[in-house]
């Protein structure tokens, strides 16, 4: 059963597009541990906020990608960025029309 979790990341004014191009870095490590899918976006209306939605193989897997050192370094680096407003949600994924 697959594992979602999708949050908003609020950022220091100023400061989103610079915390996108961390969190958009190609990442062979993120794949590897598990990750189907991550995806980063912004929006006019919310112009310090960056949004971030991922689809893991499971919660475990999402878990130990944050052991990572490579995500670590990442974390470490974005974090002067973040403005400490964050939101979202996780959820077991539990079916899906586009597949069986």
């Amino acid at each position: 059963m697959t594992f979602v979790n999708v949050g908003t990341l609020g950022s220091v004014t100023g400061k989103r597009d610079l915390l996108v191009e961390i969190l958009t870095r190609r990442s062979a490590d993120l794949e590897s541990a598990g990750c189907l899918l991550y995806e980063v976006g912004v929006s006019d209306d919310q112009p310090d906020t960056v949004f971030v939605a991922e689809l893991w193989t499971s919660a475990a897997a999402h878990g130990r990608s944050l052991q990572l050192d490579s995500v670590q370094a990442a974390i470490a680096e974005a974090r002067p960025l973040l403005s400490g407003d964050m939101g979202g949600f996780r959820f077991e994924v539990v079916g899906s029309p586009l597949r069986d």
